[in-house]
């Protein structure tokens, strides 16, 4: 995942410098027109006849008539109903209203929960995500589409279909020969326009030159949907507040739609598909039945085929997003170079991207960012934003920072065992074990079992956006509560700073008394005052352990590093019982830095719920189940993992250790 070295960077600091500095006053200064001009009742009719609708935003003079001179234009199609971003648009920009929410967001304390979200009213998201009016005055065209079947526009909603594909490639033809555009179109977004984005690019349209994609995603099976075989909590809140809002009619255009008729076929369409696609996902939990349940063609037209995007592509995201590991791998998989393609992860959620960008030593805000993307790839300037980066992370543990490559140049492979010694530190977990250089020393089963504690854990603030942050430390910061319930294993405090960048794999020997098994892991930095931070997670159920070697990421050596699991229902594996099994939960990639005294601990749990939801047919074949963790010094578990030097005592490189990979 190199970014290699072509041109040498201009701006070391996340916070992009001198340039940085113009590229704000782009957005801050003056536009060189003064007002916008919006129709929110705009229908383009794809191929197939199925009316989408549309709103086009036009720079405007001050009479608030469109201007006539064509520009390039930046698409946003999304199914979360314009009438909501009409609702944040005007939130934004009432007078008096708009300057006192950014006013008060900016104002709001960075450290806790509930800011952190309301934050990213004054850091540039919502201009982002919806109408971005100072983009528009600055000589930009905006298009946001409601995708098909949600919003105003007609049909049945798809989720992400090649049906939907085809309509944003349309979109993006139909955008190039309007008299209002110059022919140079952008898509940006956050979460599934983001994802819609990254699909269109895929598909490289002519006329599509830039993408700038927060929190997308690349897998969606494996992010998000059906994590190491276990249904997400997320989708099903997630499918009812999309069809939800399908649901509601948006007054801009309401009046227009019953004169023409499209009232009816609205009307009609939502009554055919009232709830896209939850009885499917409820048929597929009940029964394991349905193609939502396994990695299956469904998905495999879905997933953005990234290799094959060409234009510059900016990607956003997060170490505890729900599509945590996409960032990285959507950057590792842009077949371009570094400058044309850009990484930027914080340390947050899904729904607090860019709330601490902004100021000194951080990044420019997501809107600034946005508009320096497209102002060199759309209007050709020479504001060298392609020399920023390309990869800006927001070390956990530690601050910001660019560099050229994810992970870390300084990294190498390593590995910890888990063994039964007490570490010292974790007399609240059910076993206190330690991470050390060597395996376990005698064979010994560790029993565990699953309870509720994930409810109050940084895998209830993952599966809920970031929202349940709001809540306290427990939920994002201190997983103190939630080890009182799992099998803790400690590594020595580390001497001198130490970073752990890139991608993990936790290897466990593993048994249970049913005929499925189900874990759920972390890896923590612990503190001297015993907080224990997760700064990564996976799960996995043991059926579900086979790889697929030609995705998975091995070591020089040969040694696995990041496991791929195949997630279909031809490659499950029988569990038998009370007979040890060996599995592979892949960690998402992340960075972080050990502060001199802190300490790498693993987390090993039975469950994680809701995080992480076990379908009927396998809590069936659970049922009764006593789960155990068996260390086993010829069968070892362990931990690999890329870090630097630091620690007390140095894990082994996993060169020396071939004949256990």
């Amino acid at each position: 995942m190199r970014a290699g070295r072509g041109t040498a960077r201009l701006y070391g600091n996340a916070d992009g410098g001198s340039a940085a500095d113009a590229w704000r006053e782009a957005v801050d200064g003056s536009q060189p027109y003064p007002r916008v001009h919006i129709d929110r009742s705009v229908v383009v009719t794809a191929s197939d006849g199925t009316r989408l609708r549309a709103t086009v935003v036009r720079p405007a003079n001050l009479l608030g008539q469109a201007v006539k001179t064509p520009f390039p234009t930046v698409l946003n199609v999304n199914p979360y109903n314009r009438a909501l971003l009409d609702g944040v648009d005007h939130a934004l920009h009432a007078p008096g209203i708009g300057r006192a929410v950014r006013t008060a967001s900016a104002a709001l304390a960075l450290g806790d929960g509930a800011s952190r979200i309301g934050r990213t009213f004054g850091t540039g998201l919502w201009d982002v995500f919806g109408i971005n009016r100072g983009l528009v005055r600055s000589g930009y065209t905006q298009v946001i589409v409601d995708v098909r079947g949600t919003g105003a526009s007609h049909g049945r909603w798809e989720i992400l279909s090649p049906r939907e594909q085809q309509d944003s490639i349309e979109i993006i033809e139909w955008i190039s020969r309007q008299p209002w555009c110059d022919g140079n179109v952008g898509m940006a977004g956050w979460s599934y326009s983001a994802i819609n984005a990254l699909q269109a690019a895929g598909h490289r349209p002519p006329a599509l030159k830039a993408v700038f994609a927060i929190e997308g995603g690349e897998d969606l099976v494996r992010d998000v949907y059906l994590t190491g075989g276990m249904p997400s909590a997320f989708i099903p809140l997630w499918l009812a507040l999309v069809n939800g809002l399908k649901w509601l009619p948006n007054p801009a255009t309401g009046v227009a739609d019953v004169v023409r008729g499209d009232a009816y076929r609205w009307l009609k369409d939502r009554l055919k598909s009232p709830a896209s696609e939850m009885p499917s996902l409820v048929w597929g939990f009940l029964t394991a039945r349905d193609e939502r349940i396994f990695d299956d063609p469904y998905f495999d037209v879905r997933n953005p085929k990234v290799e094959d995007i060409e234009c510059p592509t900016f990607t956003v995201g997060g170490w505890h997003d729900l599509f945590g590991r996409s960032a990285s791998r959507v950057y590792s998989k842009l077949q371009m170079e570094p400058g044309r393609k850009q990484m930027l992860v914080a340390d947050g959620y899904h729904l607090d991207p860019g709330c601490d960008h902004g100021t000194p030593g951080r990044p420019p805000r997501l809107d600034v960012l946005e508009r320096a993307w497209f102002d060199k790839w759309l209007k050709s300037a020479d504001n060298g934003v392609d020399e920023y980066g390309p990869v800006t992370m927001h070390q956990q543990g530690g601050d910001w920072s660019c560099g050229e490559s994810f992970p870390r140049a300084s990294v190498t492979p390593r590995r910890f065992f888990l063994t039964e010694e007490p570490s010292g530190t974790a007399d609240h977990a059910r076993h206190d074990g330690s991470l050390r250089a060597g395996p376990a020393s005698r064979r010994r089963a560790l029993r565990i079992t699953p309870d509720l504690r994930g409810f109050v854990s940084r895998d209830i603030a993952q599966v809920t956006a970031g929202a349940a942050i709001a809540l306290g430390e427990d939920f994002s910061t201190d997983a103190r509560y939630q080890e009182e319930g799992g099998l803790t294993f400690t590594s020595e405090p580390v001497s001198t700073p130490t970073q752990v960048s890139g991608q993990m794999n936790l290897r466990l020997n593993v048994s249970t008394t049913a005929h499925e098994g189900i874990w759920a892991v972390t890896v923590n930095d612990v503190a001297p005052d015993g907080r224990s931070r997760v700064l990564t997670n996976g799960a996995l159920t043991a059926s579900n352990r086979a790889l697929d070697p030609s995705r998975c990421t091995y070591t020089p050596d040969g040694v696995l590093l990041d496991a791929v699991h195949y997630l279909t229902r031809e490659r499950r594996l029988p569990v038998p019982a009370d007979e040890p099994v060996r599995i592979d939960v892949d960690l998402v990639p992340t960075d972080a830095v050990l502060a001199v005294g802190h300490r790498l601990r693993v987390d090993v749990y039975a469950a994680s719920l809701p995080r992480y939801l076990t379908i009927v047919p396998d809590l069936i074949k659970a049922r009764g189940r006593r789960q155990q963790l068996v260390l086993d010094p010829n069968k070892p578990s362990y931990l690999t993992f890329q870090a630097d030097g630091g620690f007390g005592a140095e894990p082994v490189p996993v060169v020396s250790l071939a004949a256990n990979s």
